[in-house]
């Protein structure tokens, strides 16, 4: 039996579903993790910190479950007879992860946790809209979606007239960035080892944070112990868990319920910021996350 066969061997969608939200639940918590590190360190030292440690770590991880697929009697996939395309999926995947998580780092030092969560979670909404490029069919009503999520971000975000912040307009532009991350893992996931993509992407990405982080950022030893934990936090389990689980899930699982599970990392990032910073929303705040989440979950299950 070939690698792919095996890899879509079916399985209930449940049980993918599970994985997707695991992801999110890792995504959502991490945001507390970069509000914590941005206290300390410059946004592309942090991503070039927290790239680097994931990249080394998915060398054990990848042989560890090439080690159990083989223990199952599966055949290894030919990684080799793939190498262009890993090559091209790592660079356009790791652009687009560096770009976006640059700008969300950026962002979050400027805004709450909770709004940072609800406003990448727009890409839920950007995805089907940027999918026509693909040629693919969209239904009328996820523009109504857009307009709705705009009401949203209108009671989350605007204080002073029709002003963004500055922080939440650099998380509105990584929730773009990410809009494109989405959609070249889905073009370069397929036929191609999971884990070896996501090391591949975490290498752009550590290469380019640290390039940046030369050029503009002046950090010390004493600046990277402080952030260590939220960088380690941020490598394993944003990192290598859930990118990794990613990659592999959106071979499976439907676009519809992707979505909805993706949409939770705004819960936990607002559950996140509540619990550990003690970061609180106002009524209005309030009602304008829970529209941005209706538009969201409204728009996934069309």
């Amino acid at each position: 039996m070939t690698y792919e066969k095996n890899q879509n061997e079916k399985k209930p969608q449940t049980f993918y579903l599970m994985l997707m939200i695991i992801a999110a639940f890792f995504w959502g918590t991490t945001f507390v993790a970069q509000s914590r590190g941005a206290e300390h360190v410059g946004a592309y030292t942090y991503l070039a910190g927290r790239s680097w440690i994931s990249f080394f770590l998915m060398f054990p991880i990848i042989k560890t479950l090439l080690f159990f697929q083989k223990k199952r009697g599966g055949e290894l996939p030919s990684t080799l007879a793939r190498k262009r395309r890993i090559i091209l999926g790592s660079l356009g995947c790791g652009f687009f992860l560096f770009t976006a998580s640059a700008a969300q780092q950026v962002g979050i030092a400027y805004t709450t946790t909770a709004k940072s969560g609800f406003l990448t979670a727009m890409y839920v909404v950007l995805v089907p809209i940027f999918s026509l490029l693909f040629g693919k069919k969209v239904r009328p009503l996820v523009f109504g979606c857009v307009g709705i999520s705009v009401i949203g971000l209108y009671l989350l975000c605007m204080k002073d007239g029709f002003g963004l912040g500055f922080g939440d307009t650099i998380t509105l532009l990584s929730a773009l960035l990410f809009t494109f991350e989405i959609l070249a893992v889905s073009h370069f996931g397929n036929g191609v080892y999971g884990p070896t993509l996501a090391a591949g992407m975490f290498l752009v990405e550590a290469v380019m944070a640290t390039v940046a982080a030369v050029l503009t950022e002046d950090t010390t030893l004493g600046d990277l112990r402080a952030a260590a934990g939220p960088i380690l936090y941020a490598a394993i389990f944003s990192g290598c868990v859930a990118y990794t689980l990613q990659i592999v899930v959106q071979k499976h699982l439907s676009a519809t319920l992707t979505s909805i599970a993706m949409c939770c990392e705004s819960v936990f990032s607002a559950v996140a910021g509540w619990i550990v910073l003690g970061q609180t929303l106002n009524p209005r705040e309030i009602a304008g996350c829970m529209i941005m989440f209706l538009s969201i979950l409204i728009a996934s299950i069309l």
